[in-house]
């Protein structure tokens, strides 16, 4: 990955998503163009021992994950869900939700993740996109989020410690009177109660961190309890 090295050594995140990506439309959002993974660059194949070299987590925002674009789908072609709220996209990644939050007519949208790496990719998606997003850095997990109407989040569901904690707090955003949409592609950790099924999409899904081509994607909406 001699992109890689370069761009990371340099202190150049945006610059090294641009080397390391191309920009996609994702098959189920082709409205929305991402700084994405492709089998034409290095990252692609990076094994996880490639990426502790060069300092950087798993890519996961080099990804357009099935439950996300499946979420991003639904707020496009449901834009009431979204429009005139202030909404907080949670675990974020590409910002593809975040994105088609603000495209559908948010009156705000935060795009919460940890990584810094997805933090820069959020800001370089949403301004390809003509799109208008703030980044949240924290882990905010357990906060009572005020100021936001809907909690949106795809794909969180891939470990169990994360899913239990993620699912428990959004069960409270709910309880809140907050509007909690999740999107997930049948992950192991997806609960079984709590939430009520909303709509399933097919999509073909590639990629090294995935073990399938595959996925039925379901939006759920996450109840009080």
């Amino acid at each position: 990955m001699p992109d890689a090295a370069s761009q990371t050594a340099s202190g150049d995140p945006a610059g090294f998503i641009r080397a390391n990506t191309d920009l996609i439309a994702p098959p189920l959002v082709p409205e929305i163009d991402l700084h994405l993974a492709s089998e034409a660059q290095p990252i692609w194949l990076a094994t996880e021992a490639d990426l502790d070299a060069y300092g950087l987590p798993p890519p996961y925002w080099a990804f357009a994950w099935a439950g996300g674009q499946a979420l991003a789908r639904y707020i496009l072609d449901h834009p009431h869900e979204v429009r005139g709220r202030r909404v907080f996209d949670f675990a974020s990644g590409s910002g593809i939700v975040a994105i088609a939050a603000a495209m559908a007519g948010a009156s705000a949208v935060v795009a919460n993740d940890i990584d810094p790496f997805a933090l820069t990719a959020i800001a370089l998606n949403a301004d390809a996109n003509g799109a208008t997003i703030a980044t949240e850095p924290r882990d905010l997990i357990g906060a009572p989020l005020a100021g936001h109407d809907a909690v949106l989040a795809g794909d969180v569901c891939y470990e169990q410690p994360m899913a239990d904690r993620t699912i428990a707090w959004l069960h409270e955003r709910a309880a809140a009177d907050q509007s909690v949409l999740l999107g997930d592609p049948g992950r192991a950790y997806l609960p079984k109660t709590g939430m009520d099924w909303v709509i399933r999409y097919g999509i073909l899904e590639s990629g090294p961190l995935e073990d399938t081509d595959a996925r039925n994607a379901i939006v759920w909406r996450v109840n009080a309890s």
